[in-house]
């Protein structure tokens, strides 16, 4: 173990005793070891002991890779602990890059040999397991109120957004966000959301304007002014470049009296060995983080925590909206290819109609529409949550695919209210639905029908009623009737676009982008002149920011196709 500097304070001499030396110094860095846990799809790190009658502070931190932000945690929790420049000690909280970077080889490594032997139930659950572990980490710094803040920290970081495993990996990250703010064990005020990245951007990119739009799109509009910029690698100066990035890339966010966004600035060479020629510099470069610290911890003690009951009705919103839509396509789908079997039935009949009177036992070919059961995969992980897909056994529909993971069981389901479903066709009970391990899929077959067939499936009637109608024109009843409930459907969708716009701090996301356009698409085919405009209007706000989201996203796609 190295030489301690004698001016290190009693505090710090007690916090190194509990702490692994990994680099001699000066400064003498630390690897603190806070106690491990993995709740759900999340791994949380706690150091001291929680006192519940101390204020706490949550801080929930987003940025590209490489932005600085494990520097910025590190700072944030020294900065708890009262770590100042003459104790020539540095602490971390955050594990090394490589150590991160060597896990998730090993867990891609793993999902990979789960995958070849997915037969093996116990082995696939067992993978599930491991392979479900999200990025997102929380960091609980408790014990400390009182070395230089009232409160205690609670950090949420959001590392891996935006990087090479793909735009699938993103969906999770904000998932398991979801499953934190609703869990009865996660977080529910937060006090401030950080938008990192480095002074010296000049330019939002692509992908960072993609990273943005996605956290931004979790919260309501009650949290806009609790998002603030931190920029890292700063050398104290007015970060002209990166302000005026934000401005222009419209980045919802607090806003100063000069209209301009709230920032702090923090430098990221406080752990950096300090040698005898440059010591002066380093010490400015600490002057300039602790400031920063002091400005953000300040801003912190003073914003007014949001509550997330707004954040979680937005996100249910986003889940009703999108169960909804997913269930409104794959309906859309199988009514359109019933229509093509009815209209294939008409055809043959008008057709055929005089040699099937003559013939019962001739035939013709259609192709039938049906719904089987496929695998998905799914499963607990953690004691938290259970991927899974809540389907109607009676409609054979798919109520909340993908996304379902938080609920247990179908009646603890976003898409259940009032002890039915708010998805399925018929609105059916709970009892009616089941959330397991497969989906219903429409398909088609190739079938040869006799006219008894026909008959069968068309004419069944109750005993007592008046003489059917002709074929054809039940036919064409039930074409009307599926077109209704089609309509219906899209009804409610619409409902759902109305409501976010409302509530959500960030209408305008990625995610409704893709229903907007959906929908716009189907009004224009039912003829619904008014809905397609309100849609139409609310498509024509997406701003440079949504497009290059898009950008970054079909980029993404690209390259994950192409591997």
């Amino acid at each position: 173990m190295a030489t301690e500097n004698t001016n290190t304070s009693t505090k710090c001499k007690d916090i190194i005793s509990k702490s692994v030396l990994i680099q001699p110094g000066p400064p003498a860095v630390y690897q603190l070891r806070p106690k491990k846990e993995n709740i759900g799809s999340l791994r949380r790190m706690t150091l001291g002991e929680r006192n519940v009658n101390k204020i706490n502070k949550t801080i929930l931190l987003v940025g590209e890779t490489g932005a600085g932000k494990s520097t910025l945690i590190n700072a944030l929790v020294n900065y708890a602990m009262g770590v100042k420049w003459e104790d020539d000690v540095w602490f971390k909280i955050v594990e090394d890059e490589k150590k991160k970077e060597d896990k998730i080889d090993r867990k891609d490594e793993k999902e990979e040999k789960d995958e070849e032997d997915e037969e093996d139930e116990e082995g696939e659950e067992k993978g599930q397991t491991e392979s479900q572990t999200s990025d997102v980490i929380v960091y609980q710094i408790f014990g400390f109120e009182g070395e230089t803040l009232p409160y205690s920290l609670t950090i949420i970081d959001t590392p891996g957004y935006g990087d090479s495993r793909g735009i699938q990996h993103d969906d999770i990250i904000s998932e398991r966000l979801l499953d934190w703010f609703r869990s009865e064990d996660g977080v529910h005020e937060m006090d401030a959301v950080g938008l990192v990245l480095k002074a010296t951007e000049n330019h939002l990119s692509d992908r960072l304007r993609y990273i943005f739009d996605s956290v931004v799109s979790l919260f309501g509009k009650d949290m806009e002014k609790n998002i603030v910029a931190l920029l890292t690698f700063s050398n104290g100066l007015i970060p002209e470049n990166p302000l005026k990035a934000l401005k222009t890339g419209k980045i919802k966010c607090a806003r100063n009296e000069k209209n301009q966004p709230v920032y702090f600035l923090f430098d990221n060479c406080q752990n950096t060995e300090r040698t005898q020629g440059y010591k002066s510099a380093f010490e400015t470069a600490w002057e300039t983080s602790m400031r920063g610290m002091n400005e953000f911890t300040y801003f912190l003690e003073k914003s007014e925590p949001r509550n997330m009951n707004t954040t979680v009705k937005v996100l249910n919103s986003r889940i009703k909206l999108t169960a909804c839509i997913q269930n409104l396509k794959e309906r859309v789908e199988f009514t359109e290819q019933k229509q093509r079997e009815n209209q294939q039935t008409q055809e043959a009949l008008k057709k055929h109609e005089e040699e099937m009177k003559r013939n019962e036992e001739f035939t013709v070919e259609v192709d039938e529409v049906y719904k089987e059961k496929e695998r998905i995969k799914g499963g607990m992980w953690g004691l938290v949550f259970y991927e899974g897909a809540v389907c109607c056994k009676v409609c054979e529909e798919n109520c909340h695919y993908p996304g379902c993971t938080l609920a247990w069981y179908p009646e603890h389901c976003e898409v259940m209210k009032d002890g039915r479903c708010t998805s399925c066709t018929r609105k059916c009970p709970v009892s009616d639905h089941v959330k397991e391990k497969w989906i219903y899929v429409t398909k088609t077959r190739k079938v040869q029908k006799t006219l008894q067939d026909v008959k069968e499936k068309y004419e069944r009637g109750k005993a007592g009623c008046e003489e059917t109608t002709s074929l054809l024109k039940k036919l064409k009843k039930q074409m009307e009737k599926l077109k209704k409930e089609k309509d219906q459907m899209l009804e409610k969708s619409f409902k759902h676009v109305v409501r976010l716009d409302q509530i959500a701090l960030n209408v305008d996301s990625l995610s409704t982008h893709d229903h907007l356009d959906f929908l716009i698409e189907k009004m224009k085919e039912k003829g619904d002149a008014e809905k397609v405009q309100k849609l139409e209007e609310m498509k024509s706000r997406e701003d440079e920011g949504t497009r290059a989201g898009l950008r970054y996203r079909l980029t993404a796609a690209i390259k994950q196709g192409i591997r």
